[in-house]
C-alpha cells in the first residue's frame, strides 16, 4: 500500500469528516440504506456510498474514506465484468457518487460462495457448524472444517432481502414467484460466470475471491442486468492467498481484506446478537479504513487517492449538480 504512513495520517485527517450521511438539494427523494443513500429520479437514481459501518444487521461508526473506496472498488469492477452482463451504471461523476438506471429488482440476492466460510446467520459455516447439510439446495457432506475450500467448487447460496435475511432455495425462489424457472438459470448462469472472472482477477492480484453477493434487475427491454455493487469488500470476502493454506493447517483465520475483519472484532469483544454492543475505537476505525484501502489497490493496480477538499458532502453537491432536478411549479 503506497506510504501506509502517510496513508494513515490522512485517514485519520478524515475521522472528523466521515461522510455519515447526506442531504443533497434538488436530486429527488431519498432514501437511507445501510451504507448507501439513494436520491431517486424516476428512471435513474444517484447512489452516494456514505462512510457508515454496518455488521450483523447494526450500524456501528462512520469508516473514513470507506465510501470513497466502495463506489470506486465497483465502479472498477463494473468495468471488468461488462462482456459478462450488461450494468446499470450510467455514470461515476465524484469519487463517492454513482449514477444508475432504475431496473425490476429482484427480490432474492445471490450469494456465490467457494469456500465454508463466515460468522453472520446466514453464513455456510454457521449454517454447516449447527449441522445443516442441504444449504440452499446444494447437499455438503460431512468432515468439513471452517474455511476450507469447498469440494465441489463454487455454490449458489440465494437469500431473501429484508431487515433479516434468510437463506433460499432455488426452487422455493421459482415457487414463490420470485423468478420464473427460465430466469433463475439465466440468473444463476451468470453470477457463477461472473465470480470465475471475480476469482481469476483476485488471483493475479495474489488474493482470493471467497464469497460474494450479486444484486440483478431486468431492464425496461427485459434484459437481464447487474446492479448495486460488485466484488467490493463490503459485498465481498477476499483473503490474502500467499498465508491462506499455512494459516488454515494451523486453525487461524484466513489474513482478510474485507469488513469481516471488524465482524471477527466484534466477537472478540464478545458481541453476539442483541448483546451488549462494545464501543468503537478511532484507533479501530482507522485500521478498517487501511484494509479497504489496500484491498482497492491491491485489486485495481492504482494508488488510492485521498481528497484533497475534507468537505466531502460540498463536493458532492458541485459534482453532482448537472443530475440536479427542475423546482417544481
Amino acid at each position: 500500500m503506497g506510504d501506509s504512513q502517510h496513508i494513515e495520517r490522512a485517514v485519520r485527517a478524515f475521522l472528523p469528516t466521515a461522510l455519515e450521511s447526506t442531504d443533497l438539494k434538488n436530486l429527488g427523494s431519498r432514501y437511507v440504506g445501510k451504507v448507501r443513500d439513494v436520491y431517486s429520479q424516476g428512471d435513474r437514481s444517484v447512489l452516494v456510498s456514505t462512510d457508515r459501518q454496518s455488521a450483523f444487521d447494526i450500524s456501528w461508526c462512520s469508516v473514513p474514506l470507506k465510501g470513497q473506496v466502495l463506489n470506486q472498488v465497483s465502479a472498477w469492477w463494473f468495468t471488468q465484468v461488462a462482456d459478462v452482463m450488461p450494468s446499470h451504471v450510467i455514470d461515476v461523476p465524484d469519487e463517492n457518487a454513482t449514477v444508475v438506471r432504475r431496473l425490476d429488482m429482484l427480490k432474492v440476492e445471490i450469494v456465490v460462495r467457494a469456500y465454508l466460510a463466515g460468522s453472520t446467520s446466514t453464513s455456510a459455516w454457521v449454517n454447516y457448524a449447527k449441522g445443516t447439510r442441504s444449504f440452499c439446495g446444494n447437499e455438503l457432506p460431512d468432515g468439513l472444517v471452517k474455511n476450507q475450500r469447498l469440494p465441489m467448487g463454487p455454490i449458489l447460496t440465494p437469500t431473501t432481502k429484508g431487515e433479516h435475511d434468510e437463506p433460499i432455495a432455488p426452487s422455493e425462489i421459482v415457487s414463490r414467484g420470485f423468478a420464473t424457472q427460465r430466469q433463475w438459470d439465466e440468473i444463476a448462469e451468470r453470477a457463477l460466470v461472473l465470480f470465475r472472472r471475480g476469482q481469476e482477477i483476485a488471483a493475479r492480484r495474489g488474493l482470493i475471491l471467497v464469497d460474494t453477493k450479486y444484486e440483478m434487475g431486468f431492464d425496461s427491454a427485459g434484459n437481464l442486468t447487474l446492479a448495486d455493487e460488485v466484488h467490493t469488500p463490503d459485498s465481498s470476502r477476499y483473503w490474502i492467498a500467499a498465508s491462506y493454506e499455512q494459516r488454515l493447517a494451523q486453525g487461524l483465520e484466513p489474513e482478510s481484506l474485507d469488513k469481516e475483519f471488524f465482524r471477527l472484532w466484534l466477537r472478540d469483544q464478545g458481541f453476539e446478537y442483541g448483546g451488549p454492543k462494545p464501543a468503537i475505537t478511532d484507533d479501530v476505525r482507522v485500521m478498517l479504513a487501511m484494509k479497504y484501502i489496500d484491498l482497492f489497490e491491491r485489486m485495481t493496480g492504482e494508488q488510492f487517492v485521498v481528497p484533497k477538499d475534507a468537505n466531502i458532502s460540498a463536493r458532492l453537491q458541485r459534482n453532482l449538480r448537472k443530475y440536479e432536478l427542475p423546482p417544481s411549479s
